[in-house]
């Protein structure tokens, strides 16, 4: 019955992605900003729904930007979980284009891609993230560089902090965990180590009773510290959330 009822949700989540390539192509040209994110929440909670992943909110969630979100990172599924919860335009590495159906959607939904390994490269995404802060948005990104295994944290990279630094943006610490219907850290969407996009996707629709849970700090300025350790206080503050009780 779980594979059966896990083709069911992959056909429908199918469908699901191709109506939200469709809406990126036709509507989002002509929407504004605002009307653009409520389609991009009810897009990512209508998904969850699909997947059959519930999700809870704990702290308060941003209203208006600008706002610079550090969020650990976890699985493929972050990303729709954290628009669920407060659309924000997401800064992530180029290879997520390449995925099969979800690049194109993750891309067309206007994330900063940025060449991990390039120096060069990442400057230009400091200065382009700079300037939507400036244009007061919400940007997240997921500063571990990869994912982990939703229990501890990698160190976090310094280099994109310093587009909120130098605009003078608050930052706001986000974790992320997924839990089964027991109330225990659940594995099943982990995407890591020798893990397969599509195995993981198989996973997390297999699973039973999976809630997401998306935990919100408190915003913090930079207040005169620098990049590396303002990266080392928001790596603490992130780590101080998913210590938090999971149940």
């Amino acid at each position: 019955m779980k594979i059966l009822r896990a083709a069911w949700r992959a056909l429908r989540a199918l469908a699901h992605v191709l109506r939200g390539l469709w809406i990126i192509r036709t509507e989002f040209g002509r929407l504004t900003p605002d009307d653009c994110a409520l389609l991009v929440r009810e897009w990512s909670r209508g998904m969850l729904r699909i997947m059959g992943v519930a999700l809870e909110v704990r702290g308060s969630a941003p209203t208006s930007g600008p706002m610079l979100l550090l969020s650990n990172h976890i699985s493929w599924l972050d990303i729709l979980v954290m628009n669920a919860a407060c659309p924000v335009r997401f800064v992530s590495k180029a290879d997520v284009k390449h995925w099969p159906v979800l690049g194109a959607l993750i891309t067309g939904a206007g994330t900063i891609l940025i060449e991990r390994e390039s120096r060069r490269d990442a400057m230009r995404v400091v200065h382009q993230m700079a300037e939507h802060l400036k244009g007061r948005d919400l940007i997240a990104v997921f500063p571990e560089g990869t994912t982990g295994d939703g229990r501890s944290l990698l160190p976090f990279h310094a280099n994109l902090l310093q587009a909120a630094i130098s605009t003078h943006a608050p930052l706001l610490p986000v974790a992320l965990r997924f839990v089964d219907g027991d109330g225990r850290i659940s594995d099943a969407p982990l995407f890591v180590g020798d893990t397969t996009l599509l195995a993981s996707i198989w996973s997390t629709l297999r699973a039973d009773g999976l809630t997401a849970r998306v935990t919100y700090g408190h915003p913090e300025l930079a207040e005169g510290r620098d990049r590396r350790s303002l990266a080392r206080d928001m790596q603490q503050a992130v780590q101080a959330l998913l210590d938090q009780p999971v149940s």
